[in-house]
């Protein structure tokens, strides 16, 4: 393209000038093409304009600029899920590339301009355009199936001379700015995201959920209570799709959440409550990774929900959610048969225990029978859930440990019946598998002992005379010899 010199229009208007060409005329990715003539001949411009002088002297030039990341960012925006199986030509990956590479001639050329006339004249006029350079590196930066290699690279790059030029350190800094006071670009950024998360949007642009997830997870303590407004309403959008993938993305949204702004925030027009409904209706979909992230979040929520009450002793404490959740998950314990499932559900138990403390004498009954059914059954060579049972049963008796002597013998039939599976077990479980199946079957037996005041020792004691697997041996032996240090200490 050929530029005028003399009574022609600033560089800002002819900048203006390609825009509205690119606006005029069909995109490029109907047909799959990946060469768009005017991004090359805005990358010949970019490289053959004298940047200092137009900063210096173009009023036009934030405005400018800001038209050319929109529309370059446009040009990249990433097909429909259907396009996904094909080429990377189809998926768009190509032509993000060539996107990349002209962005890149921006930052570069702009980057240098800095260089000789310092960041104060530099920063206002790539003060518009920067969230959207930004969008366009997120959305290409990562694996994705609109992705290749080569796009990956290109805004990588992108992303790591944004920061360069704009003089942040990371992304974090660059989203919510140096110090708390000072504005960051997390405002616009959503500003530019926001007519794609509402309900009837958020589907059409399928890289918009993994942008506002991984901006949400840069900006943390204290800076994400300013923006809570924003972030909250995606979060739960998404959340509550009907894909298992996008309830887990949702979930981990709301977990950073949780965990970033305080608990007043939270409490104040009754958001805690809203979160703790959303969570709790995905513990009835039977899917371990959902369920996962749920429990992560809840455990979490549940100190903003459960403020600390002044209990006079006369009166029970009144359930809590915490009650209310752990509830359920016994319920759906116990006849639950699918390995990934029984494992996910024994592995958040113990922190629930660990959380209500002496209050778990409430749920004693039902707890026991998922213990005593969860230690009878084989657990695959990794012995997951029999494991985590086994921790449960550990912080039981140290939270509940009035309550234990009444189902000793319950207890002390389960473990000696483990003790011995795990002794004869023939299967490919590694041996240090087995071990530590075999300790904290002990520990839980020194602890039974303990709360029984030597009852353990005294049936065990004629189990010895009738035992005749040696392994078996040793661990009631070792139970003995530990339950007596534990009496001469007074422990």
């Amino acid at each position: 393209m050929e530029l005028e010199s003399q009574g022609t229009p600033s560089a800002g208007q002819t900048f203006s000038g390609l825009l509205l060409q690119l606006t005029c005329q069909d995109s490029p990715g109907a047909d799959g093409a990946t060469q768009d003539p005017v991004v090359q001949e805005l990358d010949a411009l970019i490289g053959a304009a004298d940047w200092p002088e137009l900063l210096q002297r173009d009023p036009a030039m934030p405005q400018a600029l800001e038209q050319v990341a929109r529309t370059l960012s446009g040009k990249a925006t990433p097909p429909k899920e259907e396009d996904f199986r094909g080429s990377p030509e189809t998926r768009g990956a190509e032509r993000a590339a060539s996107v990349g590479a002209v962005f890149l001639r921006l930052l570069e050329r702009v980057e240098a301009a800095k260089d000789s006339l310092g960041p104060s004249a530099v920063m206002p006029a790539l003060r518009l355009a920067a969230p959207y350079i930004y969008l366009f590196s997120v959305t290409h930066s990562q694996e994705q199936p609109w992705t290749s290699p080569e796009s990956q690279k290109v805004a990588q790059e992108v992303l790591a001379l944004l920061l360069r030029v704009t003089n942040c350190g990371s992304v974090a800094e660059f989203l919510r700015g140096e110090t708390e006071d000072q504005a960051g670009r997390f405002t616009a950024v959503m500003g530019l995201l926001k007519p794609e998360l509402n309900k009837e949007s958020w589907k059409n642009n399928p890289a918009t959920k993994h942008v506002f997830s991984w901006t949400l997870h840069h900006v943390t303590r204290p800076w994400l209570s300013h923006h809570l407004e924003r972030s909250l309403p995606p979060s739960l959008l998404i959340s509550d799709d009907y894909q298992t993938e996008n309830k887990i993305l949702g979930v981990r949204c709301l977990h950073h959440i949780v965990l970033n702004v305080p608990a007043a925030d939270l409490r104040q027009f009754n958001r805690a409550q809203v979160l703790y409904h959303a969570l709790f209706n995905h513990l009835y979909t039977p899917e371990p990774d959902l369920i996962q992230a749920v429990l992560e979040c809840l455990l979490v929520l549940f100190p903003v929900l459960e403020r600390p009450l002044q209990w006079k002793a006369p009166e029970p404490r009144p359930m809590g959610p915490c009650d209310d959740v752990l509830q359920l998950i016994l319920t759906h314990m116990e006849p639950e048969y699918r390995i990934l499932l029984r494992r996910t559900y024994a592995k958040n138990l113990p922190s629930f225990i660990e959380r209500l403390g002496i209050l778990t004498v409430r749920h004693l009954k039902r707890l026991e029978q998922v213990i005593i059914g969860y230690l009878e059954v084989y657990d695959g060579p990794e012995e997951e859930a029999r494991l985590r049972i086994l921790e449960t049963l550990k912080l039981t008796i140290q939270h509940c440990w009035p309550r234990i002597p009444h189902r000793l013998e319950i207890f002390l039939k389960a473990l000696l019946k483990m003790v011995c599976d795990v002794v004869r077990d023939q299967s490919l479980t590694p041996e240090p598998v087995k071990g530590a199946l075999l300790q904290k079957a002990i520990d839980c037996l020194v602890l039974l002992d303990h709360c029984s005041c030597g009852q353990v020792t005294s049936l065990l004691a004629k189990a010895v005379q009738s035992c005749e697997d040696d392994k078996v041996l040793q661990c009631i032996i070792k139970v003995q010899q530990l339950s007596g240090k534990t009496t001469q200490a007074g422990t």
